[in-house]
């Protein structure tokens, strides 16, 4: 079932001089299997929101339903709900803290009370979905490269079988040779297991080329909200809150004032190939 956003607000410090607005109204349904991307700039309310979508936050008015239940009902088992809304957070040692690879991936599971077959099983088929060797599993997650802690931090989460795999700018520091492998992973991941991806970034261009829906964030409040080449359109909005369209927006629509007979909704490279040879066939 969908997770579904029900005019959620979140006040930090309400009633103090420090009083600070994250979020406000939002309202947003999340179907089973949709790769979505979540753009912002920082401080729009990207990570609060994703923290509000398996209850490390509670909102200050407004509700979360998962599975066809309010998550902030007095019974319902915010751990269970954990379990299967994962989230990987932006800085992977933040939930990295064992003395091996192998036993930080065992981690999550054991705790879900399984037997140790189980959560072996569960770590090591982890730890293979996120393309780690076995030679690393018994190495210190502190000695990995910062791509191979993404992986870890990731496979971590994919250990405990979630529904919904949540990750909060998981290519920040990343080169683009590593952006690229994080990202084909995550889209790798979404194509072999149907699970809901929800990618947080600040960058139009690390999401081009992978999700299936951007909701853009801004100032707290939800501000564009649809397929890429629809928000895309809408690039001049973008660049009036500091983002900003993926250059081939720019390059086709350039194009088109320049008299190419090219549409100017390729999100990718590709879309944008395919569409030139098109138009300079006509020619």
């Amino acid at each position: 079932m969908p997770i579904i956003v029900d005019h959620l607000n979140c006040i930090y410090e309400a009633g103090t001089a420090m009083e600070v607005v994250a979020l406000s109204d939002i309202n947003l349904v999340i179907p089973d299997g949709q790769f979505v991307g979540l753009i912002g700039h920082t401080g729009s309310g990207k990570s609060s929101l994703v923290q509000h979508l398996n209850g490390l936050i509670k909102a200050t008015s407004g509700t979360v339903y998962f599975n066809g239940e309010d998550i902030y009902d007095e019974d319902f088992d915010l751990k269970k709900l954990r379990s299967k809304v994962g989230l990987v957070f932006q800085y992977p040692e933040h939930q990295l803290f064992e003395v091996d690879v192998f036993s930080d991936v065992c981690y999550g599971p054991k705790n879900l009370g399984l037997d140790k077959k189980e959560v072996e099983l569960r770590a090591y088929k982890a730890l293979k979905m996120v393309g780690m060797d076995d030679d690393y599993f018994y190495q210190s997650p502190f000695d990995l490269s910062g791509g191979q802690k993404r992986r870890v931090a990731i496979a971590g989460v994919l250990a405990m079988e979630p529904d919904v795999l949540i990750l909060d700018e998981p290519t920040a520091g990343l080169d683009p040779k590593g952006r690229d492998e994080i990202l084909g992973l995550i889209k790798k991941l979404q194509a072999e297991t149907g699970m809901t991806i929800v990618l947080v970034s600040h960058s139009m261009e690390d999401v081009a080329n992978y999700v299936d829906r951007i909701i853009v964030m801004n100032g707290g409040q939800v501000m564009l909200d649809g397929l890429p080449k629809d928000v895309f359109s809408h690039y001049k909005e973008l660049e009036e809150v500091g983002l900003a369209a993926p250059a081939v927006t720019y390059i086709m629509q350039q194009m088109k004032e320049n008299g190419f007979n090219v549409s100017a909704d390729a999100t990718t490279i590709a879309e944008a190939k395919d569409e030139i040879l098109r138009a300079l066939a006509e020619k």
